[in-house]
C-alpha cells in the first residue's frame, strides 16, 4: 500500500455577523498576502449589503446586551480573554504572518490584546460610578447623572495593528453596553476574522460584535451614512480626504465621531461611547409615608 501525503485543510476566512460566519453576499473575496508577498489566504470582500446586515444584527442585539448586568458583561469579556489565551500560539503565528513581526514580538502583542480584554472587563461595573453620580442642586430634589450606551458603534480598525488595535477599538464600546460593527484592517484582516471564532465561543451574544473584511473606501461610507449607527470610530482611516468625507456623512445623522489620530486613556474611550441621562427626583416623596429623605 503506497503512502500518500496528506493534504492540509486550509482555513476559510469568513465574515462574523450576528453570531454566524457567512461569506459575503456578493460572493466576492480578495487575496491576503504577507509583507514579503507570500499569499496567506483569501478573505471575504464585504459589500454594502453585508454592512447593512451587520448593522441590523448589532441593533437587534444592543438593547438585550445593554440590559445585562455590568457584572455579566465583564464576565463575558473575561471569558473572551480566556479563550484568546488558549489560542495565543495560533494568533501569534497569524499576526507574525500578517505583519512580518518576529514570532516572539507577535506573541507579546497577543498577550497585550488579552490583557486589554481583561482590563475592560474590569471597567464594566465601575465606569458608571466614575462618570456619573449625584449632582448638588439648590432645592428639594435629588439630581443624578448616569452614563448610558449610545447604541450601535461602527469602527474602522487600525490598518497596521490588526489585533491589539482592533480590540482597543471595540472593547470600550461593548464594555459600556453598545454593540459594534468592525471593519478589519484591509490588508491584514486574518487575525480579526479568527477573533470572531474566539468571540463565538465566549458566551458573547450574537450581534454584539460583528466583523467585516474588505475595502475601507467601499464599506466605510455605508456605515458612516447609515441612520441606525450612533457612533463612528475613524481611527483606521489613513486617507485624510476620505476621513473628512466620512465625518461629513456621519453628521447627516448626528453621530458621535472619533477622529483619526485621537488618542486617550481607557476612561476617555469609555466616555466616548456613552451619553448622559440626568434625573430629577423630588426629595419629599416619602414624607407622606412617615418620613423624608
Amino acid at each position: 500500500m503506497s503512502e500518500h501525503e496528506r493534504l492540509r485543510v486550509k482555513k476559510t476566512y469568513k465574515l462574523y455577523v450576528g453570531g454566524k460566519f457567512p461569506r459575503s453576499e456578493s460572493g466576492r473575496s480578495y487575496p491576503v498576502s504577507s509583507p514579503d508577498g507570500t499569499e496567506l489566504a483569501n478573505a471575504a470582500l464585504a459589500s454594502r449589503k453585508d454592512a447593512r446586515d451587520a448593522v441590523a444584527a448589532a441593533r437587534k442585539a444592543q438593547r438585550p446586551w445593554a440590559g445585562q448586568t455590568a457584572y455579566l458583561r465583564g464576565q463575558i469579556l473575561y471569558r473572551a480573554a480566556e479563550m484568546l489565551e488558549g489560542r495565543a500560539g495560533q494568533f501569534a503565528e497569524e499576526l507574525a504572518d500578517a505583519t512580518g513581526a518576529d514570532p516572539r514580538e507577535a506573541l507579546g502583542t497577543v498577550e497585550q490584546a488579552i490583557d486589554r480584554l481583561v482590563h475592560y472587563a474590569g471597567w464594566t461595573d465601575k465606569y458608571t460610578s466614575v462618570l456619573g453620580g449625584a449632582n448638588p442642586v439648590g432645592g428639594p430634589y435629588f439630581n443624578h447623572t448616569t452614563p448610558e450606551p449610545l447604541g450601535v458603534v461602527a469602527v474602522v480598525a487600525p490598518q497596521d495593528d490588526p489585533l491589539l488595535g482592533l480590540i482597543e477599538a471595540f472593547a470600550p464600546a461593548i464594555a459600556t453596553g453598545n454593540t459594534a460593527v468592525v471593519l478589519a484592517s484591509e490588508a491584514k484582516p486574518l487575525p480579526a476574522l479568527s477573533l470572531g471564532e474566539v468571540l463565538a465561543t465566549s458566551d458573547l451574544p450574537g450581534g454584539v460584535v460583528n466583523l467585516l473584511s474588505g475595502k475601507v473606501s467601499e464599506v466605510a461610507p455605508h456605515l458612516a451614512s447609515h441612520a441606525d449607527v450612533n457612533g463612528l470610530d475613524l481611527g483606521g482611516v489613513a486617507d485624510a480626504g476620505l476621513a473628512a468625507e466620512l465625518e461629513a456623512a456621519a453628521a447627516e445623522t448626528l453621530k458621535v465621531v472619533r477622529r483619526p489620530g485621537r488618542d486617550g486613556g481607557a476612561l476617555d474611550l469609555l466616555r466616548q461611547w456613552t451619553e448622559y441621562k440626568t434625573v430629577w427626583h423630588p426629595a419629599g416623596m416619602a414624607a407622606g409615608a412617615g418620613g423624608a429623605y
